[in-house]
């Protein structure tokens, strides 16, 4: 067993205090549950629909194309795009950000969706060797090597929409699913904005900053390579009048449905995610990206959860699973170290002793991980065909 029992867990969805932005009422239940009771039993989704309709109709038909959908190929992409275009008929600008790490299922599945669907699809993919150090950077300093991939993930498309003029862009879920940054109890919409992207994208660094971190005399970093990580200049785009939104805060999210709902309208499959056993992620979590694995892990060596936690928490508040159940799949895989750890140390050239002490002084209280002692999870079945390129120091 892997997963800690000296902290203090939401007696519904066992999420534990360690979770970010997680608080308890006196009956023990976390506030990311009572969001979901709210979501469930308060929030008007008929009227919101009708928010969605007239946002829809206000923008259709105004720029070269309706709207952009930033995507992944993962299952809320996927959905989202989906929704648009079969509900609305809509001629959206998919936008894809490759963060480099993209499996093969994902890319069969993005082949089948775009000529089921029919649409214009622009993808982009950053420069690897300034990624390499965006990873190694952003890990060193908080111990979370996806820096490249958030910013870019959320700035790429905003710079899209500026250079074709199309104001509306339209995401995936909303944050009010995972954390309580934005939460549905207080039943506001939700917008993906510079406020945003600074508070949840950036980690607290700027682009500006990360190129002042890597670029070094002896290896100069150009620095218009940090222009895909950067948010666009507001001033522009409020004069584009724009609006990014996720579709999940006018549509009840439910992840469980929605792939159900891709599988059989597009042929969309789920993959294998390391460390998480497959009867638990039938709707195919998280699967777009093959390092996946290793950021789960960090989550675990810091804070005493992982994917495995957080999936069994979503289908305990949808009514998918019970409670103990849950516990018992949690205690017996979450925090299984990833061979994909062996990918991300060569290429951002560290042993697996620097991760360990890079990850130490971030654990959180009163989290104690046992860094020797970590039970191993099974390789994917597609481990041997990703990339590999060893960084690492030779002696």
């Amino acid at each position: 067993m892997s997963v800690t029992s000296n902290l203090k867990r939401c007696t519904r969805c066992n999420l534990p205090e360690t979770y970010e932005t997680i608080e308890y009422d006196d009956q023990g239940v976390c506030n990311i549950c009572r969001g979901a009771e709210h979501k469930k039993d308060v929030i008007d989704w008929a009227q919101r629909k009708k928010l969605l309709d007239a946002l829809v109709e206000k923008h259709r038909g105004k720029s070269t194309y309706d709207c952009i959908v930033p995507f992944s190929g993962g299952k809320d992409s996927t959905f989202q795009l989906y929704y648009l275009m079969t509900e609305y008929k809509l001629k959206p600008l998919v936008v894809r950000f490759n963060h480099g790490f993209m499996r093969q299922t994902i890319q069969d599945n993005n082949l089948r969706t775009f000529k089921k669907l029919g649409v214009d699809v622009l993808e982009f993919t950053p420069n690897w060797k300034v990624v390499k150090r965006l990873m190694l950077e952003s890990f060193s300093r908080k111990t979370d090597f996806c820096w490249h991939c958030h910013t870019g993930i959320y700035s790429y498309p905003l710079r899209v929409a500026l250079m074709y003029k199309i104001p509306l862009v339209f995401w995936g879920e909303p944050q009010s699913e995972i954390t309580a940054y934005y939460d549905y109890l207080n039943d506001e919409i939700e917008y993906e904005d510079d406020k945003k992207f600074n508070m949840l994208r950036t980690l607290g660094i700027t682009a500006e900053d990360m190129h002042g971190m890597i670029d070094r005399p002896d290896a100069p970093v150009d620095k218009r390579d940090l222009i895909p990580y950067t948010f666009p200049d507001v001033a522009e785009l409020k004069a584009l009048r724009y609006c990014s939104v996720p579709l999940g805060t006018f549509i009840p999210w439910d992840y469980t449905k929605n792939t159900e709902i891709i599988k059989r309208e597009l042929g969309w499959q789920p993959d294998e995610l390391e460390g998480v056993p497959t009867e638990i992620n039938g709707h195919g979590e998280k699967i777009e990206c093959f390092m996946q694995g290793t950021r789960d892990y960090i989550k675990f060596l810091k804070r005493g959860y992982s994917r495995v936690s957080q999936i069994n928490a979503f289908h305990v508040r949808a009514g998918r699973t019970d409670p103990l159940e849950a516990d018992r799949i949690n205690r017996q895989f979450d925090g299984r170290k990833p061979p994909s750890l062996d990918v991300f140390l060569e290429y951002v050239g560290l042993t697996e002793a620097e991760f360990n002490k890079i990850i130490g002084p971030m654990v959180i209280p009163p989290h104690q991980p046992d860094f020797q002692n970590m039970p191993m999870a099974d390789k994917t079945w597609d481990f041997d065909d990703w990339y590999r390129e060893d960084n690492r120091k030779k002696s």
